[in-house]
């Protein structure tokens, strides 16, 4: 690479990691921000320390470039979903290695992404983007099943309804149309989708030119919990090859082709269904819960890792391709559960959980004396456990036995504040 300069768009979550990997292989990072104010939980996790500049987005997308352009960088990748469109839009329009514009909205917008991804001759859930309930119950009239809606465009399981009849429905489309979604877009039309029955995944890769590494694959555990059905509970790292990991990375490199996502990272949540992998959705940058830990952790390299290596050369993507994954160690992640919302007094199980064998890292998001909330999605989880051991029925033992602790006496929440 020419430039020693690397720019980032929203640094945020999982890909505040980033910036420090490529300052180890002996680049300097520049950070943009997609918007002033991001997210709090985004905001949070910023660490404005690894970047030499802080460029803000104001709109004026010419003068993001000039402002960008005159650090000369090698490379620009998107860091969390707020990012990604902006990453594609900078890139494109600097001549950088880019996934373009073209199929830009395709790869943010829920509805687009299913219909891109079928023109391509991929199988999908069945689909319909309503923004009137009249054409909603119509719709559903003729469909045998519970459905889910969503917003089109948001992140970290915001806004999911899973609907069992019509008054589910109802209740779930007033809940969302009009409204704002956890990164600020408007619901003006809510997406509805079949529910996918089966297994729950995430495949992780990395790209360059068109080249898909897999990096990791996850399996996902969901329990019903807060009135929430199928709130994700907690996941296991699994080995490269097998009957279901081959299904469903082979159909993940055909959605990533779909989509034209050639360069980068890429996290595909999927349903392994009796018919087959059906996609739930694909995100055009790395990975978030700080899945990056365990991963490393127990196979030595992660999506950051391979991310960071592939774009300053570090790696031949295209060969690296062809070699696949090991688990030197077993992996797992637990996201906690607050039952009720109120001001966090402690944990006074915390001992037990850091006692686990398998215990390798804690993701603490609510301190001690601040509000913790009602766990119903990705933002309201209070803390998440990272479990690594060499031995895989450790780390089941783990997760489990974390589950149980999640309960009555893991919270001290203020009585009069406990009430939800």
């Amino acid at each position: 690479m020419t430039s020693d300069i690397v720019v980032i768009v929203d640094a945020y979550s999982s890909a505040r990691d980033l910036a420090p990997i490529f300052r180890e292989r002996g680049f300097r990072c520049v950070h943009v921000r997609s918007v002033a104010n991001p997210h709090p939980v985004y905001g949070r996790s910023f660490q404005a320390g690894d970047f030499i500049a802080d460029i803000v987005h104001d709109g004026d997308v010419a003068a993001t470039a000039a402002a960008v352009e005159r650090h000369s960088p090698a490379c620009l990748i998107p860091g969390t979903e707020s990012g990604v469109e902006l990453a594609d839009i900078l890139s494109e329009r600097l001549g950088l290695r880019s996934n373009g514009t073209a199929l830009g909205s395709a790869r943010r917008d829920k509805y687009r992404m299913l219909e891109t991804v079928r023109a391509a001759g991929v199988p999908t859930a069945r689909q319909m983007l309503v923004s009137d309930l009249d054409t909603l119950l119509d719709w559903y009239d003729g469909f045998d099943g519970r459905v889910v809606l969503k917003p089109v465009r948001s992140a970290g399981n915001d806004g999911i309804h899973f609907c069992a009849d019509a008054d589910d429905l109802k209740s779930a489309f007033s809940a969302l149309i009009g409204t704002d979604s956890a990164l600020g877009a408007r619901n003006n039309a809510v997406l509805a989708q079949e529910y996918l029955v089966g297994g729950e995944y995430i495949v992780n890769t990395v790209s360059l030119d068109g080249i898909h590494r897999v990096t990791d694959i996850w399996r996902m555990h969901h329990i019903s919990a807060n009135g929430v059905r199928d709130l994700g509970g907690s996941a296991q790292l699994m080995p490269r090859h097998g009957l279901e990991q081959n299904a469903l990375a082979d159909y993940t490199i055909r959605v990533l082709d779909a989509l034209g996502l050639r360069h980068g990272p890429a996290h595909t949540e999927l349903k392994l269904t009796p018919q087959g992998p059906r996609l739930i959705e694909t995100a055009a940058r790395a990975c978030g819960a700080d899945l990056h830990i365990p991963v490393k952790a127990a196979i030595g390299a992660s999506q950051l890792d391979w991310t960071v290596d592939a774009y300053t050369g570090a790696v031949d993507l295209h060969r690296a391709a062809t070699s696949e994954y090991s688990l030197i160690r077993h992996a797992g992640l637990v996201n906690m559960v607050a039952p009720v919302s109120g001001k966090l007094l402690g944990y006074p199980k915390m001992e037990q959980l850091r006692g686990l064998d398998s215990f390798h890292a804690l993701a603490l998001n609510v301190q001690p004396g601040g509000q913790i909330h009602r766990s119903v999605d990705d933002w309201t989880y209070p803390m998440r456990v990272y479990l690594v051991h060499e031995q895989e029925s450790r780390v089941m033992n783990d997760i489990l036995t974390a589950r149980y602790l999640d309960g009555d006496g893991f919270y001290q929440v203020e009585p009069s504040a406990a009430a939800v």
